[in-house]
């Protein structure tokens, strides 16, 4: 469970988060939605513990991401927006790097990489380098690579950016078995039909406070609008695009 509560981060005069509050709960998946610039990228790195608080605080399963960085660590797995793999180690190779860097080693680490792998379709390129794979190529090996852990907490930064048809099906349906696991999922989405198949909770960020929140249908009715894209321009006030 993720609970964020007063949070702000400025830098220098810009104040990026203004005294933010939302929670994210287990076994369901919430989405960060907010026009560019809105703060939800700056509220995610402060959740990864990349960025610290200026006030408020958040918490991961109960521990603070100031106060106790290396337990929310071990509680979050990150599909970060730079997802970059190392080009010169195989799939297989990068998982198990993450893995060890989460203290996992031996037999109990290479089942894991061994059911990610095949739970992901990865087989054929399980030991390939991952120089010139493609975009769902890459983005299997960082699923694998942010759950390798069995983290309790995703937080997911545009998950299906870039990709095709199949692959965006693919990924949809994965988010949703991690809903079914009991996982709590937080993700970033500008694609609404997905927000509209997906959440269970949204959070709307417009300049750097929490405009709205509630479910895809608390939001339809607060605004009047049947069309959940229309309920977000008039949340945030604007025809801005999403990011």
């Amino acid at each position: 469970m993720i609970q964020v509560q007063g949070l702000s981060k400025s830098f220098g005069k810009v104040k990026a988060v203004q005294n933010v509050s939302f929670s994210a709960t287990d076994g369901q998946i919430t989405g960060l939605l907010g026009p560019n610039g809105a703060g939800k990228s700056t509220i995610l790195r402060m959740l990864y513990t990349l960025l610290k608080p200026e006030s408020g605080s958040a918490q991961v399963d109960g521990f603070d991401v100031s106060q106790s960085p290396i337990e929310v660590q071990r509680r979050i797995g990150v599909l970060a927006d730079a997802r970059g793999l190392y080009s010169r180690l195989t799939s297989r190779e990068n998982i198990r790097y993450y893995g060890r860097l989460h203290g996992l080693t031996g037999e109990s680490l290479e089942n894991k990489i061994n059911s990610l792998m095949q739970l992901l379709d990865m087989q054929s390129i399980a030991d390939r380098k991952t120089e010139g794979f493609s975009t769902g190529e890459k983005l299997k090996v960082a699923i694998a690579r942010t759950l390798v852990h069995d983290p309790q907490n995703v937080l997911l930064d545009e998950p299906t950016n870039g990709l095709d048809v199949m692959s965006t099906r693919a990924m949809r349906q994965f988010i949703l078995r991690l809903r079914g696991e009991g996982k709590c999922v937080l993700f970033t989405s500008h694609i609404m039909q997905e927000v509209a198949a997906l959440c269970d909770q949204i959070v709307i960020i417009s300049h750097g406070e929490v405009s709205a929140n509630g479910s895809p249908d608390d939001l339809r009715r607060q605004t009047g609008h049947e069309n959940l894209e229309d309920a977000f321009v008039a949340v945030i006030g604007s025809e801005e695009g999403l990011e």
